[in-house]
């Protein structure tokens, strides 16, 4: 399998994983001001919230996968970060925020809020897609909604 996701019945998932998407809901919307509330209100301990917290998502119809945040390291040289942007404008993808740190040792590293909205890549798709590009040292997807 060249995925590393899957879609799986809660079901069939242990009960705390859930819980663990609840907590990171308080979190958001500031109904918990720490971890240590948020993990307690959710009836979960703070080990769990952080081991699962980046690996668990629950599907919202109107943007299922259409988010991502992405860390990239680039080499440094002229065009690095424009065959980036290319290939994400080529495939439909929006940016909604980028940081890029000062090149250390020939290499940047990126971060990046996008929208995936309009385009039909899947995450293994996207990770892909920048593993192509020849500047890209390294990319990690660090969180999908």
């Amino acid at each position: 399998m060249a995925s590393d996701y899957l879609l799986v019945s809660k079901k069939i998932l242990p009960s705390y994983l859930e819980q663990v998407i609840k907590a990171r809901e308080l979190l958001s919307r500031h109904e918990a001001s720490s971890v240590t509330e948020a993990a307690k209100m959710a009836g979960i301990s703070r080990n769990t919230f952080y081991k699962y917290r980046d690996a668990v998502y629950a599907p919202d119809e109107t943007t299922y996968q259409r988010r991502a945040n992405l860390s990239l390291v680039l080499s440094h040289e002229t065009g690095s970060l424009s065959a980036v942007l290319n290939a994400l404008s080529k495939s439909l993808i929006s940016v909604i925020t980028i940081s890029q740190s000062m090149p250390l040792a020939g290499t940047a590293s990126v971060t990046m809020s996008l929208d995936l909205a309009r385009s039909r890549l899947t995450a293994d798709e996207l990770i892909q897609l920048m593993k192509k590009i020849p500047q890209v040292a390294s990319v990690h997807l660090d969180a999908m909604e």
